[in-house]
């Protein structure tokens, strides 16, 4: 399946940490910094591309010209991104064919959201997540919400534990830091002295009967974050 998408910002650390961010959730994205770079991969990759995210604001040209020129050749689906709140800037936009807008400052969960809703709605997104998930005998069942341990027997988790097993379950091997596990956990980013996620970790970690001292399910990367290092079964039911 095709999950390829295209961003033009000029701003770099924007562009890393929507990188950074949209990988983790296994897309594959291609980054421009002005309109001739953008025209550039537009021209080598648009037959693969799933989705278009354009920054208006741009040093060469206008993200209004880019979303004409998309246009004018291809339907791939077109998010808009601006720091205005003019309402004019959004109608011009989605007249000239753009199919969402988000204004500045926006969250990368807000961003994640709104593609996987307009990659629905195009086919290039699945349509059902898997809904039960099975390591180390532990099965998680996303539709009932609920855990159960390698006999079968439920297990005692908060909403936010739950939360949180079903993002590392989500994303096996992955290593993900801090940042990212709070703002989908708690929908926001963790200061340099919350220690709430740790506090979470360690809770989640006694109730999957996973050592603290030398954890088999949930690892810590010293400095980074945390990767859930079990094998991942995944079934539709």
């Amino acid at each position: 399946m095709n999950r390829k998408i295209l961003i033009v910002d000029d701003d770099q650390k924007t562009r890393t940490l929507l990188k950074t961010y949209l990988e983790k959730s296994q897309y594959q994205v291609l980054l421009s910094h002005n309109g001739e770079s953008f025209l550039v991969a537009l021209n080598t990759y648009e037959a693969q591309l799933s989705l278009v995210i354009l920054d208006v604001m741009l040093p060469d040209t206008d993200g209004f010209a880019l979303c004409r020129t998309v246009r004018r050749r291809s339907n791939v689906p077109i998010i808009m991104l601006t720091a205005s709140s003019d309402e004019t800037d959004r109608v011009v936009g989605l007249e000239l064919g753009a199919d969402d807008y988000i204004a500045k400052p926006y969250s990368p969960r807000e961003l994640l959201a709104r593609i996987k809703a307009i990659l629905r709605r195009t086919g290039a997104e699945p349509d059902a997540a898997p809904r039960y998930y099975s390591f180390n005998g532990f099965v998680l069942d996303t539709v009932e919400r609920r855990v159960t341990d390698p006999d079968g027997a439920p297990v005692s988790l908060t909403g936010l534990d739950f939360q949180l097993l079903r993002y590392f379950v989500e994303h096996p091997g992955d290593i993900l830091d801090r940042g990212i596990l709070c703002e989908e956990t708690r929908g926001r980013d963790a200061g340099p002295f919350d220690r709430s996620l740790d506090v979470q970790i360690s809770r989640l970690r006694l109730r999957l009967k996973d050592d603290g001292k030398q954890p088999a399910l949930i690892k810590t990367v010293r400095g980074v974050g945390y990767v859930f290092a079990s094998e991942v079964s995944v079934a539709h039911g």
